[in-house]
């Protein structure tokens, strides 16, 4: 490929979603991983509405999403030895069993009309279980594309899905509190996860875990321990994963001021919906677009649309706060969002380049870390809408991204990621 600098071996064609979609075990897969995030959405908007009503609160009812988001944190940095020392399939079955047994706790307790704190601590279980769950799909995916093109595909439209998911899971789960209750979809909420165990259960084949884990309880957490002093010691993993956790704040700015944007300017109020969604659209766009690359295209191009993500937020704040400028307002969001897509590479170069036998606690800590980073990043971003108006956070939130980012450009390590890159697609049995 012109500029990669790779070998004449990289000219393979990328194959075709539809040779991704035949491979066996990969719609199964992403249907059950489809139905079990579902799930957790269901709980999480049927366990707000119960909230909702025994307080009266909406300050608790915003907690309880808050609750739902720190056990994502905490399970998948602890919890994600569990797929390097367990075959994926075992992970991902017992994942959403045991998630299955929580829904059941969360019906009994409602039921009974428990204590507030009784629901959060089931659904913060509940949530703190799925944690091992996202890194052991990411090791079955490897496992099932060894044509690594095929894995940047299969990774796209895995992406694309997580993100139609959310929506999906948020918006039938709304519709389905309606309709039937807060129990009703508790009830909907567990057959999500039998379903998804048993597509797990039929479709995915069990392979042994790469390497040998430490033994016993303390061995665990030297897993971790070793994960994340792998992982600190890889310049290559750690420029990615810097460079997605600073595009964070990027990331989840537009989603933070939206609302109040509409509503300090007196805009009517459903076009905070319409603007929050701008970013996420652009994201799904950019998306397909970047999932046609080849690899070695892709890689290089990574840091530049890193670096050019933040600046339509900056340009935004420009733009006069009128409601006839708004849908100017509307397509820099989502031309951030489009930029976005350089994620896609990233992470699946970092999965790829991550030793087999590391996988599955590094990819967890680096999820942890990115889960985290987004909530910083939604704090910092509320906290300087408060101080200094929703316009201007958007536009400092998009600097500090651009400056972290021109500071990392700087120290780049341009060879050692080309390598990287063509050693995990174009057949090194090291990345393997």
């Amino acid at each position: 490929m012109e500029g990669t600098g790779v070998g004449s071996h990289a000219r393979a064609s990328m194959p075709s979603y539809a040779q991704v979609f035949r491979t066996g075990g990969f719609v199964p897969a992403l249907l059950a991983l489809s139905i079990s995030t579902w799930g957790d959405f269901i709980a999480r908007v049927a366990v707000a509405f119960v909230v909702r009503e025994q307080t009266g609160s909406d300050l608790a009812m915003a907690a309880t999403f808050a609750a739902s988001l720190l056990p994502s944190i905490v399970g998948r940095s602890l919890l994600s030895p569990f797929a390097d020392r367990i075959p994926y399939k075992h992970v991902l079955v017992g994942s959403d069993v045991v998630r299955g047994l929580f829904v059941l706790a969360i019906i009994a307790a409602v039921g009974q009309q428990s204590p507030v704190l009784v629901l959060l601590g089931l659904l913060f279980a509940l949530e703190l279980f799925g944690g091992p769950a996202g890194a052991s799909h990411q090791i079955l995916l490897t496992d099932l594309f060894p044509d690594r093109r095929a894995f940047l595909r299969a990774r796209g439209l895995s992406t694309l899905a997580d993100q139609l998911n959310q929506a999906i899971g948020l918006a039938v789960g709304g519709v389905i509190v309606t309709a039937l209750s807060a129990l009703g979809a508790l009830v909907v909420d567990l057959l999500t996860f039998a379903v998804s165990a048993v597509l797990f259960l039929v479709a995915v084949r069990s392979r042994a875990v790469d390497g040998i884990p430490s033994p016993g309880i303390v061995g665990f957490f030297t897993d971790i321990r070793e994960g994340a002093r792998y992982l600190a010691r890889h310049r290559v993993l750690v420029s990615l994963l810097t460079l997605s956790l600073i595009a964070m704040l990027g990331v989840v700015a537009p989603e933070a001021v939206a609302i109040p944007y509409v509503l300090d300017h007196d805009f009517p109020a459903w076009l905070g919906g319409l603007l929050m969604a701008s970013p996420v659209l652009g994201a799904v766009c950019g998306v397909i677009v970047v999932g046609r690359w080849e690899p070695e295209v892709a890689g290089a191009r990574m840091l530049v649309m890193a670096l050019l993500m933040p600046v339509p937020l900056i340009c935004a704040a420009l733009v006069p706060p009128t409601l006839g400028w708004l849908p100017l307002v509307w397509l820099m969001w989502f031309a951030s969002g489009v930029l976005q897509a350089f994620l896609l590479p990233l992470q699946a170069t970092f999965a790829l380049v991550t030793a087999p036998q590391m996988r599955g606690r590094v990819i967890g800590l680096a999820g942890a870390g990115s889960m985290t980073s987004s909530a910083v990043g939604f704090l910092l971003a509320g906290w300087l809408s408060e101080e200094l108006g929703p316009r201007t956070s958007g536009a400092v939130c998009g600097m500090l991204c651009l400056g972290g980012m021109a500071l990392l450009a700087a120290a780049w390590p341009k060879r050692s990621l080309r390598k990287a890159v063509d050693e995990a697609f174009n057949g090194s049995p090291a990345a393997r």
